[in-house]
């Protein structure tokens, strides 16, 4: 039996498809083309907005545009591997400045809508285990709810560096997940058990919750431990049971900001930007399952968000600018490494099935 990633098709659009995200990625942090374009339209929509509710505009142009474009990209890799939306997105909220339980909330609040749609789209296409749904899902929503309140009553500062280490860790999760599987490994036979698949869930969703996200890389990576489903039934039923674990997540915002939690309410004009970026990239996500190549998509977006959030890290570890400088430049580094290694065995795999064919 093949492994996950080997099961997901590739096409001769792979390559494309993985230079693609690599850009759309990229244009969230160096975006100099695309600010001159925006900047009128935008700033229209930002003094409009301002009349009505001035204290939930407080970003510029140049972030709004910075952060809709992260949205379009995290939904087109997160359509791909089951995962990436939430971190992707929290990751640059964070880097921009945001409190954490402002950036998760908005975060959350935009995958209302996102993964609603995703969810239905995989249930119409027979994409979901009810029995594993049903197992994941519960237990999820609750430790998103726990996660949410925790969050909410931190001070912003430990908020800040608690959420940076896990969406750290969470990406060299997800960048070694995808880098070292054997692409034609073979699965080990039987399924998570119920207790494995209810505590998968409760840790997904506290850390979902903390982080802004991480339910799909510890859901997916859960549900693809043992043989019994497909990886199309691991990404749908990932996609479906995490409408329920953002919905206890925004309910648990919103009670502990009504409560007086802290006061980390959404920003609107964020959720606004995410929403429209995600939704906008929601029909395109679908291809990308069949025609990009989920190793390096999966390295891909493991190594941007452990960029994004090094830097949060090092700070905290009171490394100096120049110390700071390096060991940035030494992630990225290994990070184009692994890429290149990634593309350079895919395509040794794929020269052996290119030169057969039928013989004169």
């Amino acid at each position: 039996m093949h492994s996950p990633v080997s099961s997901l098709k590739s096409s001769p659009l792979s390559s494309f498809a993985a230079a693609v995200i690599a850009a759309l990625l990229a244009l969230t942090i160096l975006l100099p083309v695309v600010r001159t374009s925006v900047t009128a339209t935008a700033s229209l929509v930002v003094e409009v907005a301002r009349e009505h509710q001035a204290s939930l505009l407080a970003a510029d142009v140049w972030t709004l545009t910075c952060v809709g474009l992260a949205g379009f990209a995290a939904q087109l890799v997160d359509g791909s591997l089951g995962m990436g939306y939430g971190l992707t997105s929290s990751s640059v909220l964070v880097a921009a400045g945001l409190k954490p339980a402002t950036a998760s909330a908005s975060v959350h609040l935009a995958q209302v809508g996102t993964t609603l749609a995703s969810g239905l789209a995989h249930r119409r296409a027979g994409n979901v285990d009810e029995a594993s749904l049903k197992k994941v899902a519960p237990p999820g929503a609750m430790g998103a709810l726990a996660g949410a309140a925790l969050l909410s009553y931190t001070p912003a500062a430990t908020a800040r560096l608690l959420s940076a280490t896990l969406l750290f860790g969470l990406g060299a999760i997800v960048a070694l997940r995808f880098y070292r599987i054997a692409p034609r490994r073979a699965e080990a036979a039987g399924a998570p058990s119920a207790t494995v698949l209810r505590l998968i869930g409760l840790l997904g969703g506290f850390v979902d919750s903390t982080g802004g996200g991480g339910w799909g890389p510890i859901a997916t990576s859960g549900l693809l431990a043992g043989s019994s489903l497909p990886p199309c039934r691991v990404v749908g039923t990932t996609s479906a049971s995490e409408f329920f674990v953002t919905v206890a997540a925004v309910a648990g915002f919103c009670a502990t900001h009504a409560g007086g939690g802290g006061g980390h309410g959404a920003r609107l004009d964020l959720l606004a930007v995410l929403l429209l970026g995600g939704v906008s990239a929601a029909p395109l996500a679908p291809r990308l399952v069949t025609c990009a190549r989920p190793r390096m998509l999966g390295v891909l977006i493991g190594g941007f968000i452990m960029l994004t959030n090094s830097k949060t890290l090092l700070h905290a570890a009171g490394a100096g600018e120049s110390v700071r400088s390096c060991c940035q430049a030494a992630l990225l580094a290994a990070w184009l490494a692994a890429l290149a290694s990634v593309r350079r065995h895919a395509d040794d795999e794929e020269a052996p099935a290119g030169k057969a064919g039928p013989q004169d």
